[in-house]
């Protein structure tokens, strides 16, 4: 351990006097280490190292539209599958109220993949989205292809503080399409969980609907 303790700091030593920095500088800079023992490839990190991570979801939903009812919501969003631009994201929201009539209930599921576009370090994102999803709100039930796109914007990287926008449309060109407008924001309390904090609308021939959501991201 002594030697090993000798070696780092003579070494410190060393490269503080080649790059005329005080060696206190390098020592309390996992950063300049890093790049004094090998700079970094950035142009490969911008591309494939994200700037917003994957996040598990859970929390309470509110339903305005639904006279206020009340209810949880569970998923993830951004999967990464493999060494791509490609995510998978997947969610189940509910009401909890226990109404025999049917036009208190809310109920929400499905499944999507998404393809960012942008190179995945992008302050900015855009990729289009496809899926399936089943609703039923307001006395009335659908389900069928999901399509749209999803706007990322991450105001600090790795998942610290982030926005997205997600525009889509349930079995569109169909009599029972739903038009959906999420915005959903997360700030990251620690290095692992995020505060989350969603609205959402769905626009459909037979209902306007609502709903506000606020919970807990898990980033692992």
């Amino acid at each position: 351990m002594i030697t090993s303790v000798t070696a780092e700091s003579i070494n410190i030593t060393e490269k503080s006097q080649e790059f005329d920095l005080d060696p206190s500088i390098i020592e309390n800079s996992p950063v300049i280490q890093q790049w004094i023992k090998e700079i970094p490839d950035v142009a490969d990190k911008i591309v494939h190292e994200p700037s917003f991570r994957t996040r598990y979801r859970f929390g309470y939903s509110q339903f305005p539209s639904n006279n206020n009812s009340g209810g949880f919501f569970i998923g993830v969003e951004d999967v990464f599958i493999g060494n791509t631009p490609l995510t998978f994201s997947a969610n189940y929201n509910s009401d909890l109220s226990n109404s025999s009539n049917p036009k208190n209930e809310r109920l929400s599921v499905g499944g999507n993949v998404q393809y960012y576009v942008f190179p995945l370090g992008n302050y900015v994102n855009f990729a289009p989205m496809i899926g399936y999803k089943y609703m039923e709100t307001n006395g009335y039930n659908t389900g069928g292809v999901n399509l749209g796109f999803k706007m990322a914007f991450a105001l600090s990287p790795q998942g610290a503080a982030d926005i997205f926008f997600t525009q889509s449309f349930v079995s569109p060109s169909s009599n029972d399409e739903v038009g959906i407008t999420q915005i959903n924001v997360g700030y990251a309390i620690t290095k692992n969980l995020r505060l989350s904090t969603e609205i959402g609308w769905q626009n459909s021939i037979k209902q306007k609907d609502s709903q506000v959501s606020v919970g807990f991201e898990w980033m692992p």
